[in-house]
C-alpha cells in the first residue's frame, strides 16, 4: 500500500464564503484555521499547504460568549520601551472587528512558514460585500 504525499503542483484549491453573524469567535476560528490548514480534504499532508481559500463576511456579528467583552483584552507591542498596549474586545469587536477573527485565525495556524502561507488565504470583511465574486466561492455552512 503506497502512502499519498501532496505537493504544491497537485493542490486544489477552492474559495468559500463563511458568515459570521452569530458565531461564537473561537468556534469560528478553529473550523476556519481548519480548512485553511486543509484538514478537511483527504489529501492532507502536515508539511504541505494544501488548504483552501477563506472569505469570512459579517465579521462584526460574530459574539463571544460571557463577560469576555469587559474582561478580555487584546494586548500587542509598538516594538518601543514600556510600548505594551492593550484594548478590550468590547472596543475591538466594535471598531476593528476584522483585526480581531484575524487574529483569532493566525493563532489557531502553525507558527511557522507554513502557518504565515496559510494565513495569505484568509479574507475578513466587516459587512456582507466582500470583492471576490470572480473567484465563483461556495457558501460553506458552519454550524
Amino acid at each position: 500500500m503506497k502512502t499519498y504525499m501532496a505537493n504544491a503542483q497537485t493542490v486544489e484549491r477552492k474559495w468559500y464564503v463563511v458568515d459570521a453573524t452569530g458565531i461564537p469567535l473561537g468556534r469560528l476560528a478553529s473550523k476556519v484555521a481548519s480548512i485553511l490548514r486543509g484538514k478537511n480534504k483527504p489529501t492532507f499532508t502536515p508539511n504541505v499547504d494544501t488548504g483552501d481559500f477563506v472569505i469570512i463576511v459579517n465579521s462584526d456579528k460574530a459574539v463571544l460568549t460571557g463577560k469576555k467583552l469587559e474582561n478580555k483584552y487584546y494586548r500587542y507591542h509598538t516594538g518601543y520601551i514600556g510600548g505594551l498596549k492593550e484594548i478590550a474586545y468590547g472596543k475591538l469587536m466594535a471598531e476593528h472587528s476584522d483585526l480581531a477573527v484575524y487574529e483569532a485565525v493566525k493563532g489557531m495556524l502553525p507558527k511557522n512558514s507554513l502557518g504565515r502561507a496559510m494565513i495569505k488565504k484568509l479574507r475578513v470583511y466587516k459587512g456582507a460585500q466582500h470583492n471576490h465574486q470572480a473567484q465563483r466561492p461556495e457558501e460553506l455552512k458552519l454550524f
